[in-house]
């Protein structure tokens, strides 16, 4: 394929690729009167009004701040308990060891509806419903076992005679792991966080059943602009733009690692 006809067509791609977002940020602008009376390919009169809405309606911002604080804690979370797993399987042999490896991603598999019922029996029984705890460690289901796949593929890339170089000058093991260790895989625990953020993110059965008001996140408000006249599109489009801006930064920040990150570490 030539050059310019292979440039012609990626552009195409990515334009198809980009036009929901444009479309998106092209309703944000307009009021929703103005979005159900004519169809324009961009806003003639652009206003801020659904994000200034949002900015200061409590019942919109929280649920921004609320989806901030449990995918933090989630993310946090995952990565403590991940990391030494995964140090554990890269350099340790053990029985089962494989079989429990494999066993761990399967978990990420199972669809969230089946362990739904069992998370809300258990965190009714101990008051945790409506608390950022209850979704932040529901998340942690699902995530811990894709950050330990991540995070041991990068460790296995680490030679294991810099452990043993290291235990000989007297570093004791807490000591390595987090002085040195870590240190020689940031870039697989940057991008092991970003897949803990994104996931916990944009997920919303466990988010939306597992909270009530307190801990709200907003793809769960999303889903309540329905008001007297009719779905609030200019607002909800709003919403859409500021919930990809958190996504867009985090790519921004670990792009160079998107890569191994996508083959579990293994590339």
């Amino acid at each position: 394929m030539k050059p310019k006809k292979r440039t012609i067509l990626l552009a195409f791609y990515f334009g198809l690729l980009f036009l929901p977002i444009y479309w998106m940020l092209n309703m944000s602008l307009r009021t929703n009167a103005d979005i159900l009376s004519v169809l324009t390919l961009y806003p003639t009169d652009p206003t801020l009004v659904n994000y200034i809405k949002i900015f200061t309606d409590p019942s919109w911002y929280s649920g921004y701040i609320n989806s901030m604080i449990y995918v933090a804690m989630n993310t946090t979370i995952s990565l403590t308990v991940a990391l030494p797993a995964a140090y554990a399987f890269s350099r340790y042999r053990f029985v089962g060891d494989k079989q429990i490896f494999f066993w761990l991603l399967t978990n990420r598999m199972a669809p969230a509806a089946v362990f739904l019922l069992p998370f809300f029996q258990l965190y009714s029984t101990l008051g945790l419903i409506d608390t950022h705890i209850a979704v932040a460690m529901a998340h942690c289901l699902f995530n811990v076992p894709l950050a330990v796949w991540i995070l041991e593929g990068f460790m296995s890339g680490i030679p294991r005679e810099i452990d043993e170089t290291a235990f000989i000058d007297g570093y004791s093991l807490p000591r390595f792991f987090i002085t040195v260790f870590i240190p020689l895989i940031r870039a697989g625990v940057g991008v092991t966080a970003f897949f803990c953020f994104m996931f916990s993110w944009v997920e919303l059965l466990f988010a939306r059943t597992l909270t009530v008001t307190d801990a709200k996140p907003i793809g769960a408000i999303m889903t309540r602009t329905i008001s007297a006249t009719g779905l609030d599109w200019g607002l909800m489009a709003a919403a859409g733009v500021l919930t990809i801006v958190p996504g867009a930064l985090v790519i921004w920040f670990v792009r160079n690692h998107m890569a191994k990150g996508f083959a579990l570490g293994r590339v």
